[in-house]
C-alpha cells in the first residue's frame, strides 16, 4: 500500500474510533482520532474555565495550545489527555466547541498535515467530505441512536463514572442534530462513500468489511 488515507466518518457511538483503531493496527498504518482532538481543546477550556458558549474566549484559548497524536495518543502541550477527554462533561460540551469556523479551520490543517506523512486511517464527521475529500476509501458508519446511547454509557459505565441511560441517548440525539445542522463541515455521507448499518453487526465484522474492501480494490 502506498499512501493510503482511509476515512471513517458517522455519528457519535458508531464505532468509528473502536474499529479504526483495529484497522489501523491489522494494516499496520497510523490512526488519527479526529473527534479527540476537538475533545481535547474542549477538556482544555473547561480546565481553563472558558465559556465553552462564547466563540471567541474558544479561539482564543486553543490557539496558544498544541494538539497533537503520538503513538495513538492525543497530547495538549506535550501532556497526554486520553483519559480525560472521554468524561461525560467534555462529551456534553465538544459539538459546541467542534461547530465553530476557526476552531475547525485550525483542526482540519493540523490533521492534514499528519495525515499527509504517512498511510492513515482518519475517523471523525467531516474527513471524507472535508479533510480528505479525493481519499477512494471513503466509509460512514451508522447504528441507531438507542445502539449507540447504549454502547457510550456501557463505555461510561466501565470507566467507574455515574451514568443513566435515557440521558445518555438523549445527549447522543442532541449531539446529531448539532453535528448534522451545523454551519460549518456538518455530518454529512459523502456521495462516494460506503455506508455501513454497524447495529446489528460485531466490531470484527466491520473490520473485516473494511479492510476486504480497501485490499480488493
Amino acid at each position: 500500500m502506498k499512501n493510503i488515507v482511509i476515512a471513517v466518518d458517522g455519528p457519535a457511538g458508531a464505532g468509528k474510533s473502536t474499529i479504526s483503531r483495529i484497522v489501523a493496527k491489522k494494516l499496520n498504518i497510523n490512526y488519527i482520532d479526529t473527534g479527540a482532538m476537538y475533545r481535547a481543546l474542549t477538556y482544555n477550556c473547561l480546565n481553563q474555565n472558558v465559556n465553552i458558549l462564547d466563540e471567541d474566549a474558544v479561539v482564543e484559548a486553543s490557539e496558544v495550545v498544541d494538539v497533537d497524536f503520538k503513538d495513538n495518543k492525543i497530547y495538549i502541550d506535550g501532556i497526554c489527555v486520553d483519559s480525560y477527554i472521554r468524561s461525560a462533561e467534555v462529551t456534553a460540551n465538544v459539538s459546541n466547541v467542534a461547530k465553530i469556523k476557526r476552531i475547525r479551520e485550525m483542526m482540519v490543517n493540523k490533521q492534514r498535515q499528519i495525515g499527509l506523512k504517512s498511510n492513515v486511517i482518519l475517523d471523525g464527521r467531516d474527513v471524507g467530505t472535508c479533510i480528505f475529500p479525493d481519499t477512494n476509501n471513503k466509509f460512514f458508519l451508522i447504528a441507531s441512536a438507542n445502539e449507540r446511547g447504549r454502547r457510550r454509557y456501557e463505555e461510561l459505565i466501565q470507566k467507574g463514572e455515574n451514568a443513566d441511560l435515557e440521558t445518555v441517548i438523549d445527549e447522543i440525539k442532541r449531539r446529531d442534530h448539532i453535528d448534522s445542522t451545523r454551519e460549518v463541515s456538518p455530518l454529512v455521507k459523502a456521495d462516494d462513500a460506503i455506508e455501513i448499518d454497524t447495529t446489528h453487526m460485531s466490531i470484527d465484522d466491520v473490520v473485516e468489511y473494511i479492510i476486504s474492501h480497501i485490499k480488493n480494490q
